[in-house]
């Protein structure tokens, strides 16, 4: 695998940032990509390249993907879509705005730049797209519904797409985390303070109870909860195994959740969901 190359989003923390230096560690080529410039900056100083992509900047997406064949003559050996945010929220005091904006990142701006991946990998003869999606695009919780609502229509495009591609040699793969160890919780907060008027709110009760101190008090880590090297391992198998499993399950409640969302009726379901 010495010299292949990845484009990865979402570098600056979390999964991207493990996966990106835990890729090159393997003998990838990795293009990390962050939104801002001062996260590129501190990647540079840590021996990754890597430039801007914004899912919400249409011209930062086309840049990238410039930039990325550019640097390695004309060919992109894999993608791994992982950025991504929340707007935790009741789905009654979600804003049209606010399912808009998530998805505009969440999947059109991932949409945007696999399509211009594509056409560098029919050239090239092979590529692997891989998606990173969430134990939240198999199953629903509560005050998650943007978030959810963005993953199931990742797992649904993805799934087609790889039907599509399988007359090419371009393999499309779901990676299904669970509870990662990461900052999307602390990065949800200014969109969840921009968008939910949640002391207006008929619920609001329940936001101080329940949401306000998952959000803001200090708390260990959720049950099951893995470190990010867990998904680039589950990265690896699905950029180097000959023949990839369609999607690969990264934590326990993933591996459950996939399992109990085919064999429970619905009933079941909420209720087993309720009881976290």
């Amino acid at each position: 695998m010495t010299g292949r190359s990845i484009l990865i989003t979402g570098c600056s923390s979390g999964i991207g940032h493990d996966a990106a230096h835990g890729l090159l560690r393997a003998g990838w080529r990795v293009f990390a990509t962050c939104r801002k410039e001062a996260d590129c900056e501190r990647l540079m100083a840590e021996g990754l390249e890597s430039f801007r992509l914004d899912y919400a900047d249409g011209a930062t997406i086309a840049a990238a993907v410039d930039e990325a064949v550019s640097r390695t003559g004309g060919t992109l050996d894999a993608l791994f879509n992982n950025g991504a945010h929340a707007c935790p929220g009741a789905v009654e005091d979600l804003p049209t705005g606010a399912l808009r904006e998530i998805f505009e990142v969440n999947l059109f701006g991932q949409h945007d730049l696999t399509r211009r991946v594509i056409p560098v990998m029919r050239a090239q003869g092979h590529g692997r797209i891989v998606n990173c999606s969430s134990v939240l695009g198999l199953v629903p919780l509560r005050w998650r519904g943007a978030y959810v609502a963005t993953k199931y229509a990742m797992e649904g495009l993805t799934d087609v797409l790889r039907l599509e591609m399988a007359d090419t040699p371009i393999k499309v793969i779901l990676i299904e985390p669970g509870p990662i160890t990461s900052r999307i919780r602390m990065n949800s907060i200014p969109h969840f303070e921009r968008w939910i008027d949640w002391q207006r709110s008929p619920r609001a009760e329940q936001y101080r109870a329940s949401l306000l101190r998952r959000l803001y008090e200090p708390r260990g880590p959720d049950r099951f909860e893995l470190p990010p090297r867990a998904v680039t391992a589950k990265l690896l198998c699905a950029l180097e195994s000959p023949n990839p499993a369609p999607r690969h399950f990264v934590t326990t409640p993933t591996h459950l959740m996939n399992l109990a969302r085919r064999v429970l009726p619905t009933r079941a379901l909420d209720w087993l969901i309720a009881r976290g």
